[in-house]
């Protein structure tokens, strides 16, 4: 079966490939939700992005997925600007946030949506560490204005749960899913 990724993060993109799978990227302009409860928004995006996808391929599996980053019950999505990420890290420093990806498996007719959530704790940022991991340049294309793959993880004091859910896709909970599909990511003897 043909797996299709609706997305355009290069951050799914690698871990796809770096769990050694199959796949094309299609990526169809959607006008994604942004208001109401945040897993409410971001199961309607990931669905909202593998659709239109999934219309045009009625055979494939397509995967459409969208990161949250919650705190205090705020939703950090990318950063508007500098002062937006910067900010959003001051915000985030010292303190236990939330990720969340949503998941949305299409193939034909039938639609599989599942969530995983990461608790991650920044440790206390300096001013300076602020703007050192902004002049890095990665904050801007990142939900909570950080990315844990890159210089991002020396903000993270700890996490409780999946680190690749952090990264943009929960590849453990993701093989899983893929079975029932016929897709094996770790092939059995």
């Amino acid at each position: 079966m043909d797996l299709i990724l609706a997305s355009q993060s290069p951050r799914r993109r690698a871990l796809l490939e770096q769990f050694g799978l199959t796949f094309q990227v299609q990526v169809l302009p959607v006008q994604e939700v942004s208001s109401g409860p945040p897993l409410a928004v971001a199961q309607a995006n990931a669905v909202a992005k593998a659709r239109p996808v999934s219309q045009g391929n009625p055979t494939a599996l397509v995967l459409g997925a969208d990161t949250i980053v919650v705190l205090d019950g705020t939703v950090l999505g990318k950063p508007r600007d500098r002062e937006d990420a910067r900010k959003m890290l001051g915000f985030l420093s010292g303190r236990e946030h939330e990720v969340t990806t949503v998941v949305a498996l299409l193939h034909g007719q039938e639609e599989r949506v599942f969530s995983e959530t990461t608790k991650v704790r920044f440790r206390q940022l300096t001013d300076g560490e602020i703007a050192g991991y902004l002049a890095t340049g990665e904050p801007f294309d990142k939900a909570g204005a950080y990315g844990i793959q890159g210089f991002g993880g020396l903000l993270v004091q700890s996490i409780k749960g999946c680190y690749y859910n952090v990264v943009g896709l929960p590849m453990p909970r993701l093989a899983e899913e893929l079975r029932a599909y016929g897709i094996e990511m770790l092939p059995s003897e």
